[in-house]
């Protein structure tokens, strides 16, 4: 175990060294693919889909939630009732949402949608939203992303002879809500499997069964691209189904036959093929922005949009919005200190600050949680109440433990997913909260989620193209298949290319002369920075490898990481 200049445990990752032999002689994959595919535990599906075109089928056509699912759309839609559609205020809320209003509009059938204000609605569907939401007379609401743990709200709803179906993919324990239907994996209804799939693409299956059905003719396929980016931005592992999903999206996806997303390009000034980072950190945080900063229908406004023109408009509002969310986010951060949460050394980072915007809480713990490689919990001030919002490790099920706390009475109300949630809280009971989450981490874990790993170590020789199309046959990388992490010893910085008010460009030269484009991201003012600034000796650097794309050519690039001095 190395100790890198930030403070950070490294360590390689280690593989059976039979099972890696026995990969590279089965498949013809080179050791350092097959040692991928070992560390990230591959199924047979998913080396497949390395080597094969599989075709992207509709898993649950004989799903029973599916099935029920479209009768009760379908009598909705004979009898032409009116349909409400409640979503949540994120990117996997506004898309699911929108795939349903795009879909009511082409039918001209009569519906309406609401997307809750995180502030004055707080999250999902409750009592207090449907006596508002009834006043405009619906006969069925759809709930999408949000609903699973609603039983008053689906109560309220039944007793004034409102039908409803529930899209969702949060935690939900019995007894469940009594609406008609529940399309959720996590009920363990027979496609648990599953659970790893986001509202988004539920949403988007169900309706590609109703449309095929009914033989309406609706392109859904167009939309693709939107199930991906919902599941980026969700953090849903980017595994199995997500898999074929993300490569089918990518391949067939044409940025000019989409307006908004090329617009988007357009003012970012770029031109290659959309890829995952794009989707989850240029993307997605544009249309996240409304719901942080109270615009909460912006994006479902921007994606059901027909005029360019409004498009246009709502698109220069999140943008502002986003850059406005920026702006917020780096004085939050500027204001924690790091070195004290080190310090505790808590399994489970816990921060509370009462004057923290609620709609970047959120964001503000998956910063904490990157940063420390620990499930991160950030808390603020709400009113006369306390509002909570996590983000978790792979090995910590957030959403899970969120439903105890709220058996526990510990919280008032709250949801989540294994990899993020919510919740609210009184004041009194913060430090109550704060020794259950430690005690159930050293009861329930015994990884150490202080130790981060790096795939292997690897020359300045092999920083070469033919090294990186190798592990780019197991993208797209994302959740649950993460860009490899490399060690790369004696280098240093011949060159200082750009240093802004928080990246640094260089070029790294090793021992035997091989020359490296790097760039450190976030990294001014800190000790990595300063060493990349001012450090004339070799060292080694934890890094991964990334295709750049600049003034129409593409080139190799070393995304920093981490220094080993």
């Amino acid at each position: 175990m190395i100790i890198s200049v930030s403070g950070k445990k490294w360590q390689e990752k280690k593989v059976n060294s039979q099972l890696l032999e026995k990969i590279q002689q089965d498949y013809n994959f080179s050791k350092i693919l097959s040692k991928l595919i070992i560390s990230r535990k591959f199924d047979e599906y998913e080396i497949h889909l390395i080597e094969k075109d599989l075709k992207l089928s509709n898993i649950f056509y004989n799903n029973p939630d599916f099935i029920d699912s479209i009768k009760l759309l379908e009598k909705a839609i004979k009898n032409k009732d009116n349909i409400c559609i409640l979503g949540d205020y994120d990117v996997d809320g506004s898309i699911s949402t929108s795939l349903f209003v795009n879909l009511f509009k082409n039918l001209n059938h009569p519906f309406f949608y609401y997307i809750p204000d995180r502030v004055t609605d707080g999250y999902g569907a409750s009592k207090k939203l449907f006596e508002k939401l009834i006043l405009k007379k619906p006969k069925l609401v759809i709930m999408v992303d949000c609903g699973s743990t609603s039983v008053d709200a689906i109560d309220y709803l039944t007793k004034n002879n409102i039908k409803s179906l529930i899209i969702d993919h949060h935690e939900i324990n019995k007894p469940y809500p009594k609406a008609n239907v529940i399309i959720n994996p996590k009920k363990n209804n027979g496609y648990i499997e599953y659970d790893y799939l986001c509202a988004t693409t539920l949403s988007y299956f169900f309706l590609e069964m109703f449309i095929k059905k009914n033989r309406y003719k609706v392109d859904l396929r167009k939309y693709l691209i939107y199930v991906l980016l919902a599941t980026v931005a969700d953090v849903m592992p980017l595994r199995k189904f997500n898999r074929l999903i993300a490569i089918k999206a990518l391949k067939e996806f044409k940025i000019k036959d989409n307006y908004v997303l090329n617009e988007i390009y357009k003012l970012s000034n770029k031109k290659n093929k959309i890829n995952i980072n794009d989707l989850g950190y240029l993307i997605a945080p544009i249309l996240n922005a409304g719901g942080r900063l109270g615009k909460s229908n912006h994006a479902t406004q921007l994606l059901t949009a027909d005029d360019n023109q409004i498009i246009n408009k709502k698109l220069s509002e999140l943008i502002n919005l986003n850059e406005k969310r920026k702006k917020i986010e780096a004085m939050i951060l500027e204001n924690i200190d790091f070195n004290k949460i080190k310090k505790e050394n808590k399994n489970v980072i816990i921060y509370y600050d009462p004057n923290i915007n609620e709609g970047l809480i959120g964001i503000i713990a998956a910063r904490l949680k990157d940063f420390f490689n620990k499930p991160s919990i950030v808390i603020t001030r709400s009113n006369t109440f306390l509002k909570g919002s996590a983000r978790s490790t792979n090995n910590f099920n957030i959403g899970k433990i969120i439903k105890n706390l709220l058996d526990n009475n510990i919280i008032l109300s709250g949801g989540g997913h294994n990899m993020a949630g919510g919740f609210t809280l009184k004041k009194e009971s913060l430090t109550t909260l704060k020794n259950y989450m430690n005690k159930y981490f050293l009861k329930n874990n015994d990884i150490k989620n202080d130790i981060f790993e790096y795939d292997t170590e690897i020359s300045s020789i092999g920083f070469n193209k033919n090294f990186y199309n190798e592990i780019k046959k197991i993208e797209p990388f994302g959740n649950g298949n993460p860009s490899p992490v490399f060690l790369l010893n004696k280098l240093k910085v011949i060159k200082i290319l750009k240093s802004n008010k928080k990246n640094i460009s260089c070029i790294l030269k090793s021992k035997i002369g091989f020359s490296i484009n790097s760039i450190s991201f976030n990294s001014l003012n800190t000790n990595i920075g300063e060493n990349l600034l001012n450090n004339k000796n070799y060292f080694a650097v934890i890094g991964q490898i990334n295709e750049s794309f600049w003034n129409n050519k593409k080139s190799l690039q070393l995304i920093i990481k981490d220094l080993i001095l």
